[in-house]
């Protein structure tokens, strides 16, 4: 076990929407560069990562979403600001980019995985998931989503999920149209404001045996 369970849930407590960030702080360049690892670290089916992961660091940029945001600061308050975008569709083209680079990592033939190549593309191509390609894709983008907000709790960086943003107008804004990938949802990280009175809120959920169920 690399961390206590004791660890994990005060990590998991302490982390909440944040809804005001410090603009003077930033998330240290190592640091950063470890969370950006864990979306890259995401599981995702079949392996292909159906996503790409845009920082937005241009403050010009940051300005041009904020009205397409709920006008909601933290666009351009946070440390960081990703935004999450998934393919739009399913080519055969990106089933074998990622059997190459399988053969490329695990050092095996590509050959030896014909079939698991024919299987996805009889899935997620030709298949049912291929008919509705980006909400599979957008499925994909929620894991990662999750997997950074927790790590970033793990390492004391604040973020708050955004879906409240206009994704065609980011799209037009962050150039994807005709890229194949499409605006998803938003998340901020930085470091919460003293004035944030959210902050030390108590967390509202209901009793685990409302949500968990042993059968």
């Amino acid at each position: 076990m690399i961390i206590s369970t004791h660890q994990l849930l005060t990590a998991l407590g302490w982390r909440y929407a944040t809804k005001m960030f410090d603009p003077t702080k930033k998330i240290p360049a190592d640091l950063w560069e470890a969370l950006e690892k864990s979306l890259i670290l995401t599981p995702t089916s079949y392996g292909l990562q159906p996503y790409q992961f845009l920082i937005v660091q241009d403050a010009a940029k940051r300005a041009a979403l904020l009205p397409h945001s709920w006008g909601q600061k933290q666009v351009v308050e946070a440390s960081h600001y990703v935004v999450f975008a998934a393919r739009t569709d399913m080519k055969e083209a990106d089933v074998d980019k990622f059997i190459q680079r399988t053969a490329e990592v695990r050092k095996v033939p590509a050959e030896t995985m014909s079939r698991y190549r024919g299987m996805i593309i009889s899935d997620v191509v030709n298949g049912p998931r291929g008919k509705i390609a980006h909400e599979w894709a957008t499925r994909q983008v929620y894991i990662a989503l999750g997997n950074l907000m927790t790590c970033a709790a793990l390492v004391g960086v604040d973020a708050c999920p955004m879906e409240g943003i206009a994704p065609v107008e980011y799209d037009k804004i962050l150039n994807l149209n005709g890229s194949g990938y499409a605006t998803v949802v938003a998340c901020a990280l930085g470091y919460r404001s003293p004035d944030c009175k959210y902050a030390t809120a108590p967390k509202v959920r209901y009793e685990g045996k409302e949500l968990v169920r042993y059968i």
